[in-house]
């Protein structure tokens, strides 16, 4: 018995031997084939060249200038390489004595480890005049690898900053939310760059390398070409916006010129600042200063600048009073002030408008017309009829983060500070002044329904490769609101060109154009002060800011040119030269045909 049971037992465990044996020789051949592969077939990525992004004329607006990253092998900085990784350093810098073997050193530890097995990044771009002096003693280096990498590069600088945008290195939250750019290392941070990041920066090519144990690359396998290059258009005319930046010397604030589709010719947010210093990293000085700044120039003040819109909502809601039930031949005896509760509500004209029907209301901008206007209406109507023109909400412009401003009403009230409405804040509201809030470019599409009848989507790409983008216009407004508009056109004409318009004193155009002015108080006004002091006279940042939204030629609309500069006083006064010169310069450009 016990013969067997030992017999039994030698058998079993030489099965199970043979079994194995047979597993491992044959079953898992396949397995360890796979992981022999994986050890030397490497494949590795191919970071694709940032397309560029060029004027509405083809001229280059973000470019890629040619340079070269140096890169150092991994594992040198260990004790039994330390002399040789002392040498590459020394050797670096008596090349390039301008970079700082500090900083060498410290980009070398930060990503070297026994898990790395690829070069290092040491020094992130030098350009290609001052590499190729250099090129060939540094690429005979075991030790050392140049690799190709094009940098960023803005020709106009400044101009028209915002708008473009600018790249700068890719942080942690960016490379989660696009894989990518963990082998580009750059991404796009505002503007176009940003908003067309992910069509701009390609798409990743790919090499499969023989390698051995090494890793000294035998054999290229495949090679798939990265998708780069990819050219962005923009509607805008940098000509144009290099204009608009010399009449905007000093002042802080913000223009758009659109055409009547909604193509954005031109739109500038000033202050400005050079887009190049943010793609190597912007001192700490520089940052200080621009950071500090009362006049904000890192706010794109065309979609992030939020400011009351004073009278430029006048036509908007003169439109609403004449579809509600007011007459268009209805009128108040304006004088000068208003009486409402404990309140006096004054009309910007010291000695006031007298009789004052809807076109004078709106050419002389009569305040006391709106007030008396707006309790006969109501805030319900008045902010449904602001929010349906495009107020209070994204005009939907291809830029990123695009505020939406603030249309005031009993229910935004309530909602916000759970508190009740007041006559005397509708009251307010029919001046664009209390907690009105618009951005520039909510200003420009309203003027443009305005001018046209029709609400276009502002954009800012012409063309993303060949494929051309196409318009978006909306025809929101209702039958009594096309019976009633051309009214309003007639106002806004007077505004421009009668004797008593707000603007017309101001201008000096060979267009002829029709427009808003408005005038945005900064500061309240006490109550018992009947004698306001002149806005020439106030400290610079508690004057009014000034605006101006137009369109033009008056008999043919073409181009909206909307300008709001800030702590500028009076709307006219303050902007009616730079309009002026404007539409000249789209006449000399042959944008505008008379």
């Amino acid at each position: 018995m016990k013969i067997k049971f030992i017999l039994f037992m030698f058998v079993s465990v030489w099965l199970a031997l043979i079994v194995r044996v047979f597993s491992l020789a044959i079953e898992s051949n396949t397995y360890y084939e796979k992981l022999s592969l994986n050890n030397t077939i490497k494949t590795e990525k191919i970071a694709p060249v940032r397309g560029e992004i060029v004027d509405t004329k083809g001229r280059p607006i973000a470019i890629n200038k040619l340079g070269f990253k140096i890169q150092l092998k991994p594992h040198l900085i260990q004790k039994i390489n330390k002399d040789i990784f002392d040498k590459e350093i020394q050797k670096i810098i008596s090349l390039l004595p301008e970079l700082d073997p500090k900083k060498l050193i410290k980009a070398y530890k930060k990503h070297d480890s026994y898990y790395n097995h690829d070069f290092i990044d040491i020094v992130d771009f030098i350009s290609y005049d001052k590499m190729m002096p250099i090129y060939t003693e540094l690429s005979l280096r075991k030790n050392i690898k140049i690799v190709p990498a094009p940098k960023r590069y803005y020709p106009y600088g400044k101009t028209a900053a915002h708008f473009i945008g600018y790249v700068s290195r890719a942080n942690a939250k960016d490379i989660d939310d696009n894989n990518l750019l963990k082998l580009i290392g750059y991404a796009g941070k505002v503007g176009v760059e940003k908003y067309y990041n992910s069509y701009l920066q390609g798409e990743a090519g790919s090499k499969k390398v023989k390698v051995n144990a090494n890793n000294q690359v035998i054999k290229e396998l495949s090679y798939e070409k990265a998708k780069e290059d990819r050219k962005l258009t923009l509607n805008i005319d940098i000509e144009l916006q290099k204009y608009i930046s010399t009449l905007f010397d000093k002042k802080a604030g913000s223009v758009i010129v659109m055409d009547i589709n909604g193509a954005i010719l031109s739109a500038s947010s000033f202050p400005e600042y050079d887009l190049n210093t943010f793609v190597s990293g912007i001192s700490h000085k520089q940052w200080k200063h621009l950071s500090t700044s009362l006049d904000k120039p890192f706010t794109n003040k065309v979609t992030h600048g939020l400011y009351p819109p004073g009278s430029t909502i006048k036509t908007g809601l003169g439109l609403i009073y004449l579809t509600n039930g007011i007459s268009p031949y209805w009128s108040v005896d304006c004088k000068s002030s208003m009486p409402l509760g404990k309140r006096v509500f004054r009309c910007w004209k010291k000695n006031g408008h007298e009789t004052t029907g809807i076109k004078k209301a709106i050419r002389e901008s009569c305040d006391d017309y709106f007030y008396k206007g707006s309790l006969k209406v109501g805030i319900k109507k008045m902010s449904d009829g602001f929010i349906r023109y495009g107020l209070g909400k994204k005009t939907g412009i291809d830029l990123p983060n695009e505020f939406i401003g603030t249309v005031p009403s009993r229910e935004w009230k309530r909602k916000k500070y759970n508190l009740t409405w007041y006559m005397g804040e509708t009251v307010n509201t029919s001046i664009g002044q209390g907690n009105f809030l618009v951005t520039p470019i909510q200003i420009a599409q309203f003027t443009a329904l305005m001018a046209t009848s029709k609400l276009p989507t502002p954009f800012v790409a012409k063309k993303i490769g060949n494929k051309i983008v196409e318009p978006k216009i909306m025809n929101i407004l209702n039958k009594k609101e096309l019976n009633k508009i051309s009214l309003i056109r007639k106002a806004m004409y007077e505004v421009s060109n009668h004797p008593t318009g707000t603007a017309t004193k101001y201008l000096s155009s060979k267009v002829k154009i029709a427009g808003k002015t408005g005038t945005a108080q900064v500061v309240g006004i006490m109550q018992d002060i009947e004698n306001r002091i002149l806005e020439h006279d106030m400290e610079y940042y508690k004057r009014s800011h000034a605006w101006f939204s137009t369109y033009g030629p008056y008999k043919n609309p073409q181009y909206i040119v909307s300008v709001v500069v800030e702590h500028g006083g009076h709307g006219g006064a303050a902007t009616g030269e730079i309009v002026s010169k404007i539409y000249d310069k789209l006449l000399e450009l042959k944008y505008i045909k008379l």
